[in-house]
């Protein structure tokens, strides 16, 4: 009796054994397909580059005749980077401000005539004839009067005249110190012109020129910018755009190997007609051991919901062998199989590619089916096909 139980249980044992092998291989057969986006992402190139940088041109013509250091050198706002020789410039400064000079003292004259003729008209002044003033007295009182009755002349029209002839000179003597003046403000603007000043604390990046050098205007002179606080650029595809946003948090590789967090800066409104891609700008951590100019790559969410296009992520395996296009084995609800064509992407290794059409995350597919499966078939027939072929 007690071998007949001992070998009851081992028939039981076998078989639990040979039904649990058997449901582990079914279960190795089938394969969820999982979406791609969770599971990797793109990576893009980009370069570091200063927080602010600008480009310092020659705004007059002339010699330069200081540049205040080299390229990494240390400025702070304000201080003068580069100089033009201006010796002309302050030679007419000095011509104008005599210029001034003048036109004051003229103007100064014009008003002091002006207030004469006010208040003592130069017509009807007695030291204006010889002879004690008699003749012109004798005028005023006799023959000025009688022809203003005869109406042969108006003494305050000839005396309004000669007010506004004494007016127009203060006019034009204030006219031509205003143009002196604004020679003179010129002046200085040019000459203001011929220093260029740091605008904010910053480094040279770059310098364009050396001392000697001839400039016309406009000529770039040097390159000043901001390092303290860094940022990397990088051309971002169109279709990686759209899973980005103003303050969000990527990741970079900088040249040297660090990995560090950035954040989204700056994403330019418009795309690139010719490479059809966006600029796009990303904060690094202050004191981030980088330099303009570095390489880096960003790795950013392959996120292409824009276009409606879901990718989905598969193992190599699951692809049917022996057919001119790429398939794979569909299970459906009610547990049949169906062939359904994909189209492929990238490769991503680990025996991984991705699958950009024909697939949805969720979905079970068969995995290592054989060469030439067709719709209908089932893993459990992959089960015995290959008892079969063990036995054999």
């Amino acid at each position: 009796m007690k071998s007949h139980l001992r070998l009851l249980a081992l028939i039981l044992l076998g078989a639990s054994t040979v039904f649990s092998a058997g449901l582990h291989a079914k279960q190795d057969h089938l394969y969820t397909v999982q979406a791609a986006e969770a599971l990797h992402t793109a990576t893009v190139s980009g370069t570091v580059i200063p927080f602010k940088e600008v480009t310092l041109t020659a705004q007059i013509p002339g010699r330069v005749e200081m540049i205040a250091g080299n390229e990494g050198d240390y400025f702070e706002q304000g201080a003068i980077l580069v100089a033009i020789d201006d010796d002309d410039l302050r030679a007419k400064r000095s011509a104008l401000e005599a210029q001034i000079a003048n036109a004051q003292a003229t103007l100064q004259n014009a008003q002091v005539q002006y207030n004469r003729e006010l208040i003592s008209p130069r017509s009807e002044s007695p030291g204006a004839m010889p002879g004690f003033g008699l003749p012109i007295l004798m005028d005023n009182a006799f023959t000025r009067r009688m022809g203003d009755v005869m109406g042969k002349g108006d003494p305050d029209l000839e005396r309004h005249a000669d007010l506004y002839s004494a007016l127009t000179g203060v006019n034009q003597a204030q006219a031509a110190l205003m143009a002196a003046q604004s020679q003179l403000q010129e002046i200085d603007a040019k000459i203001r012109d011929a220093r260029s000043i740091a605008p904010f604390d910053g480094i040279i990046l770059k310098k364009m020129v050396e001392v000697g050098d001839t400039v016309q205007p406009g000529q770039p002179l040097i390159s000043f910018g901001h390092i303290k606080y860094l940022r990397i650029q990088a051309d971002v595809p169109y279709r990686l755009v759209g899973g980005l946003q103003k303050g969000m948090q990527v990741y970079a590789l900088l040249d040297d190997g660090t990995r560090v967090p950035v954040r989204v800066a700056q994403i330019y409104p418009m795309a690139d007609a010719t490479n059809h891609t966006v600029t796009v700008k990303f904060d690094l951590p202050v004191d981030t051991a980088a330099s303009p100019g570095m390489y880096a790559e960003l790795y950013l969410p392959a996120s292409r919901s824009h276009r409606g296009i879901e990718e989905v992520i598969i193992p190599k395996t699951a692809l049917i062998k022996g057919r001119t296009l790429p398939a794979v084995l569909v299970i459906k609800p009610d547990g049949s199989s169906s062939v359904r064509m994909v189209r492929l992407g990238r490769d991503l290794g680990d025996g991984m590619v991705v699958v950009l059409s024909g697939l949805k995350p969720g979905m079970t597919i068969v995995n290592n089916p054989p060469s030439g499966a067709r719709s209908g078939w089932l893993p459990n027939q992959q089960q015995k096909t290959a008892d079969r072929e063990h036995a054999q």
